[in-house]
């Protein structure tokens, strides 16, 4: 009986020694393709967001915060404003057709955002976008939305062209 066993045991170290070969060669990053860049939420949101837009304006999904603000170069502590920024990212930003200038950018706030330290990264945003002249639309999750009451929101919002 000890055989068998020692023989399945055995067996086993050598599947996970070539499994892990195969997962962890040399010169193979481990990453992996997503199935979606958006969560289910956001997915049905962006669809009635594309709706209720007008085709002056583009929609951007899971945007950095840093490729939406940037930093005088005279600014003191500047790195440390950049680092506060470079993880971080907008569920959607509206843009200019024409020029791709943000027009305005959305949150979807689901439940995850009453926990505190989202409320402290909310707030710093909402400070960050204010402070660069780009207006914040806040959209709480729901099973529905209506294009014509989303849209009538975003065009209340929108910077000029």
């Amino acid at each position: 009986m000890e055989v068998p066993l020692i023989a399945a045991a055995v067996f086993v170290v050598v599947v996970l020694i070539l499994a892990g070969r195969r997962l962890l060669r040399p010169g193979r990053p481990p990453y992996r393709k997503v199935d979606s860049l958006l969560t289910a939420a956001e997915r049905s949101f962006y669809g009635v967001l594309l709706k209720a837009v007008d085709g002056e304006t583009l929609v951007f999904a899971k945007v950095r915060l840093a490729d939406v603000l940037w930093l005088p170069r005279d600014t003191r502590d500047r790195q440390a404003h950049h680092n506060r920024i470079i993880g971080k990212h907008l569920d959607f930003v509206l843009c200019s057709r024409d020029t791709l200038a943000p027009r305005l950018a959305i949150e979807l706030d689901d439940s995850s955002h009453s926990r505190p330290a989202r409320r402290e990264r909310d707030s710093f945003v909402d400070a960050a976008l204010s402070a660069a002249g780009l207006p914040l639309l806040r959209v709480p999750v729901r099973r529905a939305y209506s294009p014509h009451d989303l849209g009538e929101m975003i065009r209340g919002l929108l910077t000029p062209l």
